[in-house]
């Protein structure tokens, strides 16, 4: 028999923007969703909650803006903060993972498919986290 699917959602944590993405272990598939507006990194709390409701995410991963040197930045604490508030206002288990040149690969990508603009390269690398995770998750 094999494992339950569980349902993810993926954040690409910014300032002005959180890239939100959304997947399934079982496929190990996923996909941008879209990208909320944050005010110096405060998202609408409501939007967010909007989302769950539709989506029904068991796991949260959010991206950990590290340095090249694995070093913390400011970015890095407040992404943290972050990934803090999704776990204790609405229950649910949230995982860091390592998001370095994520958005600059998103925005490499998409500009050769001609589609590169601020909301999508958001979601895009919300989705490049996810891959990630589950990528690192299906070889365990």
């Amino acid at each position: 028999m094999s494992p339950p699917a569980v349902r993810v959602m993926a954040f690409d944590w910014g300032l002005k923007r959180i890239g939100v993405a959304v997947g399934n272990t079982l496929l190990s598939t996923c996909e941008p969703l879209c990208v909320l507006r944050a005010r110096d990194g405060a998202p609408k709390w409501e939007e967010i909650a909007t989302l769950f409701e539709e989506w029904q995410p068991e796991l949260l991963i959010v991206g950990d803006p590290l340095n090249m040197d694995e070093s913390m930045q400011e970015i890095t604490r407040r992404a943290r903060r972050f990934s803090r508030q999704l776990e204790g206002r609405f229950n649910l288990p949230v995982a860091l993972i390592d998001e370095r040149l994520t958005s600059r690969e998103a925005r490499s990508q998409l500009e050769e498919q001609g589609l590169a603009y601020h909301g999508a390269v958001d979601a895009h690398a919300a989705q490049l986290i996810l891959q990630t995770w589950l990528s690192e998750h299906a070889a365990s």
